[in-house]
């Protein structure tokens, strides 16, 4: 507890050294706006900060400060900077810079860890090593190189005590989601504290480096010679550095140089959705990281664009029960089906028994219903976001974790096609492969070969039936014999309990008989009496 407040201490002073208050007073919120209260209100305790009194306004102070505060803080700006739909162009200005712009570490440094890595010296691997980084992103940083084969190469090194910060910072996280789920219906909804959880092992994993090596290895045999995406081959990979083939291409958050070289935006934006579909449903195998610093266009036939992936580090999948039910969402809602959509996720255990279908269904017709017809430039994705968390907080519907970091990649994904594309008709060009795939999976063809598939293996696993049956009939016959005998022991104390019991209810009756005899009785008489009644009591209760 102490740790997390003297890391919210630190946090409040990182802002208000760098004045984001001046920031924040200067954002243009038209009047009514809900932020507006929040935000002034934020600006006043970054004022408060001694920190503040004597620090100015910098140009990028945005930029400077979510550096300082560390990686998570630096990937939550990541995120924001492809919404310029939420966020002002004041703060997108600055956010862009940390797609891979961030403050590079000593280039020195970071030839100790590649020998480290390498086990040789530089020389006897490049043959050309720059000193100046091509790109400085949140957990690594980039540098190019030629090999001694004469191969273009990058360099990628994790910056140093990357892994200590993200496991600090996760643990405040973690503190912050218990306390958020203890109090908010909608926090529990989500799984917060499990999405958090999930997230932090995602991130430990960017921080390994064979990790991204092997994600980029599956991801490019998926698109391998195909015309759609081109993923880097890789050359080398150690927990601490990967090196990998040299691509060149234009940012696809570059739109006005990509028209300039005559890129049909269009195609390239449909392209892109196809893209994603096909990693989430043929594959099962998409790229959760793919803020515009991660995807570059090929340029040599702009008629015909194609995708370069990079950074390959954060990848999703989902079990084939919740692929088939995402498909089976989205086209619920493309068909405007809101009584078969609640019906899915009812199969699929997100509401609880007692919740009304009919209502539900029709807040969803309401909420979601609208965007069906609505080009991309028009649809309100945050205000359908929280729409839908309201309805899970109201009806206390029940997230799955596993979707979150697909929410997530969706966030990227829609923000991109926004700058490409926005008059894109995303459900008519997702609705054909969707369908596809459901069809495919439903299919008693793929029903027959799954079946041919495991044949083998059920054919093995019978020959182990006879043995199977024998310990089924042992474990069956060991069972009854110890019930057998908890049921006799069970017996035994019944009955000494009653004996017990019956003993004490003489025992009072005859108590009470004597006590009224010593009442009535003469001195004499009643010791007479208790010298018998002692003699008949031990006989008795003894009985």
């Amino acid at each position: 507890m102490i740790a997390f407040v003297i890391r919210l201490l630190e946090l409040w002073r990182i802002a208000a050294a760098h004045r984001l208050d001046h920031l924040l007073a200067n954002l243009t919120l038209p009047p009514g706006d809900p932020a507006r209260g929040p935000i002034r209100r934020a600006a006043l305790m970054i004022r408060l900060h001694p920190a503040s009194w004597f620090a100015k306004p910098k140009p990028l102070s945005l930029k400077s400060a979510l550096e300082e505060m560390g990686v998570i803080f630096l990937k939550g700006g990541q995120l924001l900077s492809t919404r310029r739909d939420l966020v002002p162009p004041e703060i997108i200005e600055q956010l862009t810079y940390l797609q891979d712009q961030i403050t590079a570490f000593d280039s020195e440094k970071l030839k100790q860890i590649v020998e480290a890595s390498l086990g040789k010296p530089l020389d006897q691997v490049f043959s050309r090593f720059d000193d100046q980084p091509l790109a400085a992103a949140s957990i690594a940083q980039v540098h190019t190189a030629q090999l001694l084969e004469g191969f273009e190469v990058v360099v990628k090194v994790v910056r140093p005590g990357v892994h200590a910060a993200v496991t600090r910072d996760f643990a405040l996280l973690a503190w912050l989601g218990k306390h958020l789920s203890e109090r908010f219906e909608a926090a529990r909804a989500m799984n917060l504290n499990q999405v958090i959880s999930d997230y932090h092992r995602v991130m430990l994993m960017e921080t390994r480096l064979t990790h991204e090596a092997a994600n980029t290895r599956i991801m490019r045999e998926n698109f391998l010679g195909g015309p759609d995406m081109y993923v880097p081959q890789v050359y080398f990979e150690s927990d601490d550095v990967l090196i990998n083939e040299r691509i060149i291409g234009v940012p696809v958050s570059q739109t006005e140089r990509l028209i300039e070289l005559g890129v049909d935006l269009e195609a390239l934006s449909k392209k892109g959705l196809k893209i994603f579909f096909t990693q989430l449903f043929r594959d099962n195998f998409f790229h959760a990281d793919m803020h515009p610093g991660n995807v570059f266009v090929e340029t040599i036939n702009p008629e015909s664009p194609r995708y370069i992936a990079l950074d390959c580090a954060i990848v999703g999948s989902l079990s084939d029960a919740d692929r088939l039910m995402v498909a089976r969402l989205l086209l619920a809602v493309m068909n405007r089906d809101f009584e078969h959509l609640v019906q899915i996720i009812t199969l699929a255990g997100w509401t609880p028994e007692d919740v009304s279908k009919v209502n539900l269904a029709r807040d969803m017709r309401t909420s979601i219903g609208p965007m069906i017809s609505k080009p991309m430039d028009e649809i309100d994705f945050a205000g359908v976001l929280v729409d839908v968390l309201d309805m899970a907080r109201r009806y206390k519907l029940t997230i799955p974790p596993s979707l979150m970091l697909l929410i997530k990649t969706l966030v990227h994904v829609e923000g991109m096609g926004r700058d490409l594309n926005p008059k894109l008709d995303i459900w008519s060009e997702a609705r054909p492969i969707i369908t596809q795939w459901i069809n495919s999976q439903l299919s008693p063809k793929r029903a027959f070969d799954k079946f041919k598939a495991g044949a083998p293996d059920l054919l093995i696993s019978s020959t182990e039936l006879p043995d199977l049956a024998y310990t089924l009939v042992h474990n069956i016959r060991r069972q009854g014999a110890w019930q057998l005998e908890q049921s006799k022991a069970l017996e035994q104390i019944t009955l000494s309990q009653a004996k017990r019991n019956r003993s004490q209810t003489r025992f009072l009756v005859l108590l009470g008989a004597l006590g009224l005899l010593m009442i009535n009785l003469p001195a004499y008489a009643g010791t007479i009496s208790i010298a018998a009644g002692a003699v008949l009591l031990t006989r008795w209760i003894s009985a």
